[in-house]
């Protein structure tokens, strides 16, 4: 296997790293992964990189895409992550936007796929609900059409979502709601309707995470209209759509390149760090959970080399998605505990609700003031994207055939 870069894409490596270097804003500098910064600090990269045409580097170029292969996408993710830039956001990149610009009309392509390039319009996802988590088909949120005072049709909407994420900034979101409560299988009566988050009947209500953010949201719907011309693909089909966008989601979860660069400063950290006046690397158990770390990560390294060149020859991410996002989430996990251990009674002085991230008092060294808040968000990664028992599965069902 030849792993080496041909003299055009390490050029191409080159271009990014100039075009970071010049453009990334200094203020948001270190402020990556953060989960208290504002809608204005989110979508500032973003609407940089869209005015380069760089926002969505997997689309295809007829819909705004740069025209990468998969290698020049694997270098624009590792150069990104070494950087530490706050990425384009998710939820309109590498979510709806894919699946409206496979099932959607050309009316909706050209209504919606602009705004989400260039940063201006902010998505939402609207899947889980208090009973329908990982369970995605047992929704309850029902969708009714009915024809208007003005001759023409709509759903009228009524549920509730909960876990929408940055759904307070949002401009639009993306729901799956049941338009058919009789059909033989759940599946099968579930449709994809794009909503205006502004509709009379939305409201957006907050859930303080362990951390203390207001980083993910309950949202109502109560009689929301919605025009027909709203939905994606065919009414009753959604989970098509559905199955879709969560294969994207998983895979865009195991977070690779970002890890890596996590591992750095972990690494570094713990040669700052003392243990019996040694650096904390040298201790031979700290380095031997660092080591496997490692292992681990290079593992799912190449098991997302083969997705893309899957992806490459035609093929969109499948099942085998699943794995990238279970041991993706696991590492991404393991380094925030390994962080915490690093950081030894730095890491204890946190207080729910307090200062920035919840450290009200800088007690210690830099590097240990988001130990604590990172380790308890981090508790997430395993559930959201469908939990990770349920991905375990998947891969028996689809990858085994057990």
């Amino acid at each position: 296997m030849d792993l080496s870069f041909s003299p055009e894409e390490e050029a191409f490596r080159e271009e990014v790293r100039s075009f970071i270097d010049e453009n990334y804003p200094e203020e948001l500098k270190n402020l990556a992964g953060r989960e208290d910064l504002d809608k204005a600090d989110m979508l500032k990269w973003h609407q940089i990189l869209g005015e380069k045409g760089w926002s969505v580097p997997a689309w295809p170029t007829e819909y705004g895409g740069p025209g990468w292969t998969s290698t020049q996408r694997y270098i624009w993710s590792e150069e990104s992550a070494k950087a530490e830039t706050i990425p384009p956001l998710p939820f309109g990149v590498s979510m709806v936007g894919p699946v409206i610009y496979t099932f959607g009309t050309a009316e909706q392509k050209e209504r919606f796929l602009p705004g989400i390039r260039n940063g201006t319009t902010w998505w939402c996802q609207g899947y889980s609900e208090p009973g329908a988590g990982s369970d995605l088909a047992s929704l309850k949120t029902k969708a009714e059409r009915v024809t208007g005072d003005d001759g023409q049709d709509y759903y009228v909407v009524n549920g509730q979502k909960t876990w929408t994420t940055l759904a307070q900034y949002a401009d639009w979101g993306f729901f799956l709601v049941r338009t058919d409560p009789d059909a033989a299988k759940p599946q099968q009566g579930i449709s994809f309707l794009l909503i205006d988050m502004k509709s009379p009947g939305v409201s957006v209500r907050p859930i303080i995470t362990l951390g203390g953010e207001h980083e993910v949201n309950e949202v109502w719907l109560d009689n929301v209209k919605v025009p027909v011309d709203q939905r994606i693909h065919n009414e009753n089909e959604g989970w098509t759509c559905a199955k879709f966008l969560l294969a994207h989601e998983r895979s865009g979860i195991a977070g690779v390149a970002r890890s890596k660069r996590g591992i750095e400063k972990l690494k570094e950290m713990a040669m700052a760090e003392l243990d019996e006046g040694q650096p904390l690397l040298h201790n031979p158990f700290f380095k031997r959970k660092v080591a496997e770390l490692e292992i681990d990560l290079a593992a799912l390294e190449y098991t997302e080399l083969r997705t893309l060149a899957g992806e490459a020859a035609g093929r969109g991410p499948g099942p085998e998605s699943s794995i990238l996002k279970i041991k993706g989430t696991e590492i991404q996990q393991r380094i925030t505990e390994l962080v915490l251990e690093a950081a030894g009674h730095y890491g204890a002085p946190y207080f729910r609700g307090y200062g920035e991230g919840g450290n009200e008092f800088a007690i210690g060294p830099e590097h240990a003031q988001r130990a604590a808040p990172t380790y308890f968000n981090t508790r997430k990664t395993s559930i959201y994207g469908g939990s990770n028992e349920i991905q375990r599965g998947i891969i028996a069902k689809m990858v085994l055939g057990l």
